[in-house]
C-alpha cells in the first residue's frame, strides 16, 4: 500500500519509508485498559531515543477502566511548534469505536488510521484516510496476553508510519515500563516484533 501525493507534500511517499518532514502528529484513542497512554509514552520515547523533538500529552476520562482515554504525540526534527491539544492529525490510532468521534474531523485528508479490527465497529471513510487494519486484541491474545494489544499496535504504527524503528520502540518501551511490570518486558519485546513484522 502507498500513500497518496497531496499538493502540500505532507505525506511520506511509502509506508516504511524513513522519516522526512520536519514535523508528524499522531493522535491515539481507546479506553481505558488498552494501554493508549503506555503505547503513546513508547512511540514517543522511541523518538527521543532517536534524536528527535517529541511532545506527548495525554487525557483521561473520569474512570480508570471503561472511560476514554486519549493521547496525542508530537515528532520532529526540530523544536515542535505544534500546541499540546492538536487541532489537526497526520495519524492515528483506534484502539476502540467508543470515544473516536471527536476525533474523525481532526485527520487530516490522506492521513494514516490504525484501527484495532478486533474491537473497532462502524465504517471509516476510506476515500478519505489510509486505513490499515489490524486484529491486535485478538493477535495479542493469541501471544498470551490480551493487554499487549498496545504493544502490536505500536510495532504495526512503527513500521508503517516510518517515523521510529523497531530498536528505537524497543529501548522506549524498557524506558516507558514501570519498575513493577519489568516482568513483562520480554512479553512486550515479542509483541512490538510482532507488530513491526504485520505492518503492510
Amino acid at each position: 500500500m502507498k500513500f497518496q501525493e497531496s499538493e502540500r507534500e505532507l505525506m511520506l511517499t511509502g509506508i516504511g519509508e524513513k522519516f522526512q518532514e520536519s514535523e508528524r502528529e499522531l493522535m491515539l484513542t481507546g479506553i481505558g485498559g488498552q494501554g493508549v497512554q503506555l503505547a503513546a509514552r513508547v512511540i514517543a520515547q522511541a523518538a527521543t531515543v532517536e534524536g528527535r523533538e517529541v511532545l506527548v500529552f495525554g487525557s483521561f476520562g473520569g474512570m480508570m477502566r471503561g472511560g476514554n482515554t486519549d493521547s496525542t504525540v508530537v515528532i520532529s526534527d526540530r523544536p515542535i511548534e505544534a500546541p499540546p491539544v492538536l487541532s489537526a492529525t497526520w495519524s492515528a490510532i483506534l484502539m476502540h469505536h467508543q470515544y473516536w468521534t471527536p476525533l474523525r474531523e481532526r485527520i487530516r485528508d490522506h492521513g494514516l488510521v490504525l484501527v484495532n479490527s478486533s474491537v473497532f465497529e462502524g465504517d471509516l471513510d476510506r476515500d478519505r484516510y489510509q486505513v490499515v487494519e489490524v486484529p491486535v486484541t485478538g493477535v495479542a491474545t493469541d501471544l498470551g496476553n490480551p493487554l499487549l494489544a498496545a504493544m502490536v499496535m505500536c510495532g504495526v504504527y512503527g513500521h508503517a508510519s516510518g517515523l521510529v524503528s523497531l530498536n528505537g520502540l524497543m529501548e522506549g518501551m524498557r524506558r516507558s515500563v514501570p519498575p513493577y511490570r519489568s516482568r513483562l518486558i520480554e512479553a512486550n519485546e515479542v509483541a512490538l516484533t510482532t507488530g513491526w513484522e504485520m505492518a503492510p
